[in-house]
């Protein structure tokens, strides 16, 4: 019986590009063994694994040079958020400058693009297009409120303990820039559109949804991370509301299930309701009525619409 040598450790538990394997001293005769899978032009796969997109993605992104991730692939990579429908992970989307080929390949989908410098990035060693540019690059195929809903996530301020970075990808001025430069690119105009509606303050596309529904159903633009004293940078806040009119509105998604959440989330929730505060929580449920129950829930406590609210002097009650 032939005796396998092992592949190096570099190699045995993700996918690889020849060129890799070449550099390892690997010979090409090795590569044919039953422990290796053809995973397309110039990449093998360690025979009988599934692969995270992230390494389907550095492997493809490697065995095509000249290339990046792009589109819905880099907002994956990116964690900016996606509609349900899209980033399913069956495609890479990897762009080329417009002048060279468009990427042909199996499990690819390829674009040709103008791309200007600072545009494209790196993450964890992948090529990738910055927010910003994915975000434009989305555009002209995602509804508006989703156009909104990733624009808020690219100039919202990060929480550093998460995210290990201290500074949002991006600011409106930054990106009104970027549209400038692209004047031609599909989908600008809505980009263009989504920019006067984005706020700083969601941390998720449903924070985004549940103002927007509240601004659509004429009722006053909301203040978002509502803090329960504004004095204080540890009081108790929930993800958007009126302080004037003491209305809290709280969205609890996935990540509000676990059991230590759950014991601080209580705490909130009695902060606010314990100070005589009218308190509002949604969830998938709600996000999927369009919050048509919330809405109906905030105006049964009185809060007048846009057309009739007459702000206080000094208020900050208008559209930012």
């Amino acid at each position: 019986m032939v005796r396998i040598n092992p592949l190096p450790k570099e190699l045995s538990n993700r996918p690889f590009t020849v060129y890799e394997s070449r550099i390892l001293g690997v010979a090409p005769k090795r590569l044919r063994a039953r422990d290796v899978s053809d995973g397309g032009r110039l990449i093998y796969l360690p025979a009988g694994r599934e692969f995270a997109f992230a390494e389907r993605a550095r492997v493809l992104a490697a065995a095509t040079p000249g290339a990046w991730l792009s589109h819905e692939s880099a907002a994956v990579l990116s964690r900016l958020g996606l509609p349900p429908w899209l980033g399913n992970g069956e495609t890479v989307h990897l762009s080329k400058p417009h002048e060279l080929p468009r990427v042909r390949r199996t499990g690819v989908t390829g674009h040709r693009v103008r791309v200007l410098p600072g545009e494209v990035t790196e993450l964890d060693g992948i090529p990738v297009s910055s927010p910003s540019r994915t975000w434009l690059d989305l555009a002209h195929q995602l509804p508006l409120p989703y156009v909104i809903a990733m624009g808020d996530q690219l100039i919202r301020m990060p929480r550093p303990r998460l995210e290990g970075r201290t500074e949002p990808y991006a600011n409106k001025e930054g990106l009104r820039l970027l549209i400038r430069q692209h004047p031609n690119m599909k989908g600008v105009e809505k980009a263009r559109l989504a920019l006067e509606d984005m706020r700083v303050g969601a941390d998720s596309f449903p924070e985004t949804f549940v103002r927007l529904a509240m601004v659509d159903a004429r009722l006053p633009e909301p203040e978002l991370q509502l803090r329960l004293d504004p004095d204080d940078p540890w009081s108790p806040s929930s993800d958007l509301g009126y302080r004037r009119f003491r209305i809290a509105v709280q969205y609890d998604g996935a990540p509000h299930l676990t059991r230590e959440q759950q014991t601080r989330d209580n705490r909130r929730d009695e902060a606010f309701t314990g100070a005589g505060w009218s308190y509002f929580k949604v969830n998938s449920d709600d996000l999927a009525e369009g919050f048509a129950g919330l809405i109906v829930r905030i105006k049964r406590a009185k809060l007048p619409t846009r057309g009739h609210l007459r702000p206080m002097p000094g208020s900050n009650m208008g559209r930012k």
